[in-house]
């Protein structure tokens, strides 16, 4: 019973996305192509209520569903990794027309062929597991 909660989030989740389109792999095209602002606008606000979600939360001392206190870690120092993580992120997103989260929303919307793109991110995941103590950090 304690997991529905995170189940009905997931799937309010899933329908604000696919309303917005922004599971549309036209639209993630467009975003690439710099011929739309559609996706442009939904990143930005998602930004913009992330950034007011966290000074709410560090503001008001907020706690987690079971009582402890939210610490929010500050980030470690170093870009250059976070552009390089971003690069490749961002190359995987264009190349397949899917972020992560998209990826179980087409899955649950009947694009079966999202399965691939799904063994593929999974198995990107397992590489770097494998690899991260050789990569630079």
């Amino acid at each position: 019973m304690n997991l529905l909660k995170y189940l009905l989030v997931g799937f309010v989740f899933g329908v604000v996305l696919t309303k917005s389109e922004a599971v549309s792999w036209y639209r993630i095209y467009e975003m690439f192509q710099f011929d739309s602002f559609h996706m442009y606008g939904i990143i930005m606000c998602a930004i913009i209520t992330g950034v007011i979600g966290i000074q709410i939360i560090k503001k008001n001392k907020l706690k987690d569903i079971d009582g402890k206190l939210i610490e929010i870690q500050p980030k470690e120092k170093g870009t250059f990794r976070y552009w390089i993580g971003g690069l490749f992120f961002g190359l995987g997103w264009a190349m397949v027309g899917a972020c992560p989260g998209p990826i179980f929303i087409l899955l649950g919307s009947g694009f079966i062929s999202v399965g691939v793109i799904l063994i593929g991110a999974l198995l990107g995941t397992f590489l770097y597991g494998v690899f991260k103590d050789k990569l630079p950090h």
